[in-house]
């Protein structure tokens, strides 16, 4: 059996096992690994590998990359992408022991843990919320994604749609609750506000 069988069947067990209990109620504690930047997803794949060879499934049960499902504007359109939270860092719930500690930070592309001293510290349950989020809370990430448009206030952009279309003009405003924008478009001589939906406009 390769690696790659070995994560996805671990994978599979925690989303069974998780679905309706609160991360910080698990077994084990939760502890910041400090990753290589951009090595996030390895890091993750080398532990589970390592705990499994070491036959340390009992005492180090899960490895989670924080993350977000954004939507972003692409040439006028809606695209789901998924962003690290916080790069560079890496959730590991397990029970810390000479063993565990050792094992886990000696895997390759890991910095250390993140605690003070020498031994690290476990978060708490609203240090956990604030990360993960609640069951409830992780449910409604999934269903409904953040927005966030690939343009900023003061950019210039083209209007695709609509009777400006082809017209260029400055953000002056980003509505992300009603996926909106206000571009000032330049008519007859004059800068006016028109309001926009963020699929309506593109990047010069």
């Amino acid at each position: 059996m390769n690696d790659e069988i070995l994560v996805e069947e671990t994978e599979e067990v925690l989303e069974d096992f998780n679905a309706n209990v609160h991360p910080y109620d698990l077994p084990g504690e939760w502890f910041v690994l400090n990753a290589q930047s951009g090595h996030e997803k390895k890091v993750r794949t080398n532990i589970l590998t390592r705990v499994k060879n070491l036959h340390l499934d009992d005492k180090v049960y899960e490895v989670v990359i924080p993350t977000d499902e954004v939507v972003e504007i692409r040439n006028g359109k809606k695209v789901n992408v998924e962003k690290k939270t916080f790069p560079g860092y890496v959730l590991v719930r397990m029970d810390l022991d000479d063993t565990t500690w050792y094992e886990i930070r000696n895997t390759p592309s890991i910095i250390g843990f993140v605690g003070s001293g020498k031994m690290p510290i476990s978060l708490s349950r609203r240090e956990i919320e604030r990360i993960l989020g609640t069951n409830e809370e992780i449910e409604v990430k999934k269903e409904s994604p953040k927005f966030k448009p690939d343009f900023e206030v003061a950019e210039t952009v083209r209007v695709t749609t609509g009777p400006f279309a082809d017209f260029n003009g400055i953000i002056e405003e980003i509505n992300l609750d009603q996926s909106k924008v206000t571009v000032l478009v330049n008519i007859f001589g004059r800068e006016t506000p028109v309001e926009l939906g963020f699929t309506d406009i593109v990047k010069n």
